[in-house]
C-alpha cells in the first residue's frame, strides 16, 4: 500500500458536531494506492475492468454549516483483472479544490448558510481573486463517453479523469461549446453513440438541452421553458424522445433573501412530464399533467406503441428538513426524513391521446436505480435498487414477472448503489455482475462486493477488502478493460 502522506483535513475534532461528518460519512485523510488486495471468495477470471464510485469528501473543515451533498469529489476505484484487484482513491482537482488546497482552508460556504452580508462578502472575495463564486465539487456521478471518463456535478461543467490513475485532467467544456450546466445524469445511447444531457438554473425558469454525437461534439442545444425554477436532477430517454420532469421542488432566490430555504417542495403547484423529440427544439415539447411528486432518479424509459413509458423512484412527500442544518444527534434516517419514501413507479404517457396513466409498482422505499447501461432507452426486464429503509439490502426488479428479489449484505453492513458490469459475450440482459461498496459498521471495514446478477440472492462471489475506509457516496460506473487499455 502507498499513501501520499498528505493530511487533507485540519481540526477534525471540531467537525464532529455535524452528523454528515461522523462515522462513515466522515471524510478520509489520505489518497491511497494498493495492489494485490485480499479477496474473500473468487473474482470471475473473465472480469476485466474498473469499478469507480464518486462521492463527497471535504478537504477542509467547513466554515460553518455543511450538507452531505457539498463535500469535494473523491473517486474510489477498484481495478479487477485476472482474478486480482487493486484500489486507489483520488480527489478531483476542481478549480475550487485547488484554491482551497493552496490556501490551506475552506473558502466556500454552504447552501445551508442564510443568505446575508457574510455570505455575499465571501462570494465577492472569491470573485475578486478570480475564483468561481460557487464551488463545482464534481462529486456526484460519472459517465463514460467518447473514450473519456467525466466526473459530474449538476451546477457546472464536467471534469475529465484519467483512467486507471483517476488523476484529474481538467474541466471539460467540449472545446468551449458547452454554454450551460451539465446534469449529473446524462444518458448515453449505446445504439447511436449519442449522449444527451441538460442543465437547469435556480435563477430562471428554463432548461437547456444538448446532444453530443458519437464523436464527442455538441451538435445541438435548445432551451425549454418551464413554469418556475426547479431542481431537475435527472431525466430519461428513448430512441426517439427525451423525457423531462417539471416537478414542484422549487428554487427561489426571493425566498432565500427572506431567510427561508432556497429549495422547497410545493406540491400544490402541480407536476408534469414533458416529451421532446430527441433532436427537436424546445417549443416542440409536449407536457403531461401528473400527480404531484418528486423524483431524484429515473430507472429507464422506453416506447410502447403510442406510449412513452417512464420508470423511476417517486416520492409523494419531500421533507423541508432535507436542506436544513442537521441535528448533531440525528441518525442517517433522521437526516433524510421519514417523509422521503420513494417507491418504484411507472407512468404511461400516450402521445396520441395526451393522457397519462400512473401506478406504483411496489411499496418498498427504494432509490439509486440502475440497469444494464447498454440498454438505456430500450424496454428492460430488470432493474437494481437500494432499499433505503434497510440500506444493507439491494433489490432486483423483474418487471416481466412483477416481483423483486433481495440481496442482503448482513447485519450492520451498509451498502450503496449497485453498478451492473456485463459479462464478456453476455447472452442475456442480466448476464453479468453487480458491484457496490459495503461498509461494516461494527468493525469499520470497507469492501467491494461482486454479486452474480443471475443468482442475485446468493452470497457474493467475492468480497474485496479495501485497505482504507470508503465513505458513503453517490454514483459510480463500470469502466471496461478495453477503455483502460486504450
Amino acid at each position: 500500500m502507498r499513501t501520499n502522506g498528505r493530511n487533507f483535513l485540519n481540526d477534525n475534532a471540531s467537525m464532529t458536531a455535524n452528523p454528515f461528518l461522523q462515522g462513515n460519512f466522515a471524510p478520509v485523510r489520505e489518497e491511497v494506492t494498493a495492489d494485490d488486495l485480499t479477496v474473500i471468495g473468487e473474482l470471475p477470471p473473465e472480469m476485466d475492468g474498473m469499478f469507480v464510485r464518486n462521492g463527497p469528501n471535504p478537504q477542509f473543515r467547513p466554515i460553518k454549516n455543511h450538507h452531505w451533498f457539498e463535500g469535494d469529489g473523491m473517486l474510489h476505484g477498484v481495478r479487477i483483472r485476472g482474478g486480482r484487484a487493486g484500489y486507489r482513491n483520488r480527489y478531483i482537482h476542481t478549480p475550487g479544490w485547488r484554491a482551497e488546497n493552496a490556501a490551506g482552508r475552506a473558502l466556500y460556504g454552504s447552501i445551508l448558510d442564510p443568505l446575508g452580508v457574510p455570505v455575499l462578502l465571501r462570494m465577492m472575495r472569491n470573485w475578486l481573486k478570480h475564483l468561481p463564486m460557487i464551488k463545482n465539487t464534481a462529486n456526484t456521478a460519472l459517465v463514460c463517453h467518447d473514450g473519456r471518463l467525466l466526473a459530474l456535478w449538476e451546477g457546472g461543467e464536467p471534469h475529465e479523469i484519467q483512467v486507471p490513475s483517476l488523476d484529474t485532467v481538467c474541466s471539460y467544456t467540449y472545446g468551449g461549446k458547452l454554454k450551460h450546466q451539465f446534469t449529473a445524469h446524462p444518458k448515453v445511447d449505446a445504439a447511436t453513440g449519442e449522449m444527451l444531457f441538460f442543465g437547469y438554473s435556480p435563477f430562471k425558469p428554463s432548461v437547456q438541452y444538448s446532444v453530443v454525437n458519437a464523436q464527442g461534439r455538441i451538435i445541438s442545444t435548445t432551451s425549454i421553458d418551464i413554469q418556475r425554477p426547479v431542481m431537475m436532477h435527472d431525466f430519461a430517454i428513448t430512441p426517439r424522445y427525451s423525457i423531462f420532469m417539471d416537478l414542484p421542488f422549487t428554487a427561489s432566490i426571493k425566498r432565500m433573501l427572506r431567510g427561508q430555504p432556497l429549495l422547497k417542495f410545493e406540491p400544490q403547484l402541480g407536476a408534469r412530464l414533458g416529451i421532446l423529440p430527441r433532436h427537436g427544439r424546445g417549443q416542440d415539447i409536449k407536457w403531461f399533467e401528473v400527480s404531484p411528486c418528486y423524483v431524484f432518479h429515473t430507472l429507464n424509459a422506453y416506447e410502447d406503441g403510442d406510449e412513452v413509458v417512464l420508470l423511476a423512484c417517486r416520492t409523494e412527500e419531500f421533507p423541508d428538513s432535507f436542506f436544513m442544518p442537521p441535528s448533531a444527534s440525528a441518525n442517517d434516517g433522521a437526516m433524510i426524513g421519514k417523509e422521503f419514501a420513494p417507491v418504484m413507479y411507472r407512468w404511461r404517457l400516450n402521445l396520441k391521446t395526451g393522457t397519462a396513466r400512473e401506478e406504483a409498482l411496489d411499496d418498498v422505499p427504494t432509490e439509486f436505480p440502475r440497469i444494464n447501461e447498454g440498454l438505456v432507452g430500450s424496454r428492460t426486464r430488470y432493474g437494481y435498487t437500494l432499499n433505503i429503509n434497510e440500506p444493507n439490502e439491494l433489490l432486483k426488479y423483474d418487471f416481466e414477472k412483477g416481483r423483486h428479489a433481495r440481496h442482503g449484505h448482513g447485519k450492520m453492513r451498509i451498502g450503496g448503489e449497485a453498478i451492473f458490469a456485463p459479462r464478456p459475450n453476455a447472452r442475456a440482459e442480466d448476464d453479468g455482475w453487480l458491484l457496490t461498496y459495503v461498509h461494516d459498521e461494527e468493525n469499520g471495514i470497507s469492501e467491494l462486493i461482486v454479486i452474480e446478477a443471475q443468482d442475485f440472492s446468493a452470497p457474493p462471489l467475492a468480497r474485496v477488502r479495501i485497505p482504507a475506509r470508503v465513505p458513503y457516496g453517490f454514483h459510480g460506473a463500470w469502466i471496461p478493460g478495453e477503455m483502460l487499455a486504450s
